[in-house]
């Protein structure tokens, strides 16, 4: 049986499997099912900064009454955050969880301010947190504000949390990123531990029977997981972080071309809503299976083989690719 112990921003890990942030994992008994099932950790749902500054203005428990107190940017939030525990439960949770289940806890902060983050950051560690994972969601939709603008307040930002605690802190981004290397290089810099490899944006729809802009939940798919598998190729040789990779991993195939490129733990959380806890054991002896008709022992002998530096041709990964694409569509085959 091919040996899956490993460690990610310093930690060891019985798997390189983990649960992503999921509403699921608010329930202990459900997250001691996903230890059983073979993961190597868990990461909570995040504390959004909005919801912070709600309960920081005594709002943080909306009521329809209240709502003129309530900054305008701000009530779209308050009325949906009866759907998320405040701080204290979410601390709460952290700690109980770690006194009952034998696996890493990752703690989650989503935001785009650097504010009071490192206030919050402490309380997460000092819950029990073995690392905390800073999601950086904003879209900077002002005329005048620059990318070199939105890079530097993300950079302060992590910078501000990677100093006030003692636990590593991997940063979970966008791809939007315009020189994403340099940025990821800048990164490294800052403290963190590591990179998550992307955060998924949830695009709004249209009804056209209300004319109204509405939600909507796309879970991923296998074939999210390339655009991952190319950066994580590209930059694993080039800067010294642990990679994590979550969007479009939903098999152990998928598991197991995250860690040809270099990526170090595998990140689940559509496949989990779809199938249920049990698909973590269901990728994992897939991932097990393939390990063993390779003749792979470990995971340290995966790791990387297929990055950018390992690869016969390394324009694989880049510009040419694109052409050798096209080249090879068959326009006889769709007659």
């Amino acid at each position: 049986m091919p040996d899956l112990q490993t460690s990610y921003l310093g930690i060891p890990l019985k798997s390189p499997l983990i649960v992503s942030s999921i509403p699921l994992n608010y329930d202990i008994n459900q997250v001691k099912e996903m230890a059983r099932a073979g993961a190597g950790a868990v990461i909570l749902p995040s504390l959004f900064e909005e919801m912070l500054r709600l309960e920081e203005r005594g709002v943080g428990e909306f009521h329809p009454k209240a709502r003129m107190e309530i900054p305008p940017d701000l009530r779209p939030t308050a009325e949906v955050s009866s759907n998320r525990p405040g701080s204290g439960q979410y601390l709460a949770l952290l700690y109980r969880l770690k006194k009952q289940v034998d696996i890493p806890i990752i703690g989650s902060l989503n935001g785009y301010t650097a504010g009071g983050w490192a206030y919050y950051s402490k309380l997460i560690a000092s819950s029990g947190a073995d690392a905390l994972e800073l999601n950086i969601y904003n879209m900077p939709v002002q005329t005048h504000v620059t990318s070199n603008e939105v890079e530097d307040s993300y950079l302060r930002l992590v910078e501000s949390v990677c100093a006030s605690v003692e636990i590593p802190v991997a940063v979970k981004i966008s791809p939007y990123i315009t020189a994403l290397p340099h940025f990821i290089h800048r990164l490294a810099g800052t403290g963190a531990a590591g990179v998550v490899f992307f955060n998924r944006f949830y695009q709004p729809d249209i009804d056209l029977e209300t004319e109204t802009v509405v939600p909507n939940l796309q879970l991923s798919r296998s074939e999210e997981l390339r655009l991952r598998l190319r950066w994580v190729a590209i930059l694993h040789s080039r800067i010294p972080l642990d990679f994590g990779v979550t969007g479009g991993i939903h098999t152990g195939a998928d598991a197991a071309k995250t860690f040809l490129v270099g990526g170090k733990v595998a990140m689940m959380a559509s496949a989990i809503l779809q199938e249920g806890v049990q698909h973590i054991a269901l990728v994992r002896q897939q991932l097990e299976a393939w390990m063993t008709s390779k003749g792979y022992e470990s995971l340290d002998q995966i790791y990387g083989k297929l990055d950018q530096k390992q690869v016969s041709n390394p324009t694989a990964y880049e510009r040419a690719n694109y052409l050798h694409v096209l080249d090879s569509f068959d326009t006889e085959e769709t007659k």
